[in-house]
């Protein structure tokens, strides 16, 4: 499975997750939350599912803006995704996955800040898979998103510099061309 999927998939299923609760019982949310039992108030409850009801749209968001759904009718040779800015499929996949990983990473910052204060274990499960998420999305941005620049006589990628460790593969084939000549 390509990264791009998992990380459009898992975010999905993981905001899937946090809304269920919120949408299905919000007064069971209310009586976990608060230091007494009470019913909760209409306000509570019509925010809880609002809350639920926008991680679900903004996982489906992912899913569609990232490429892993086609949103076009016509059927091409090339299932892979592609990053690239003129590729139609997924024109908006780097927006998408810069926003989402920031929020995951403001996510796990908050779960973190309120795993240390309380010492919650849902927090810290929390910040593993806000965490997790935010450094796949980086990880994708970063390494991920263009097509690498490969060299057809040596096979390395061409962006590549020796600094500050000297390419000795490259000078070696360096060195056999100017034998060979």
């Amino acid at each position: 499975m390509d990264v791009y999927y998992f990380y459009s998939y898992g975010t999905a299923a993981w905001m899937a997750l946090q809304a269920a609760p919120l949408i299905a019982s919000p007064t069971m949310i209310v009586a976990l939350l608060s230091p007494e039992v009470r019913e909760a108030s209409t306000l509570e409850v019509y925010f809880s599912r609002t809350l639920g009801m926008s991680l679900i749209t903004v996982g489906i968001l992912n899913v569609l803006l990232t490429g892993s759904v086609p949103l076009s009718s016509r059927l091409t040779e090339d299932a892979g995704v592609s990053t690239s800015a003129s590729d139609p499929k997924a024109p908006y996949a780097l927006p998408t996955m810069t926003i989402t990983s920031a929020f995951h990473a403001a996510c796990a910052f908050y779960m973190y800040t309120m795993w240390t204060e309380s010492g919650a274990f849902a927090f810290g499960l929390g910040v593993l898979a806000s965490g997790f998420f935010s450094l796949v999305a980086l990880w994708c941005i970063l390494f991920a998103s263009s097509d690498g620049r490969i060299s057809r006589k040596t096979g390395a990628d061409k962006r590549t510099s020796g600094f500050p460790f000297k390419n000795s593969e490259a000078a070696s084939e360096k060195k056999k061309g100017k034998k060979g000549i």
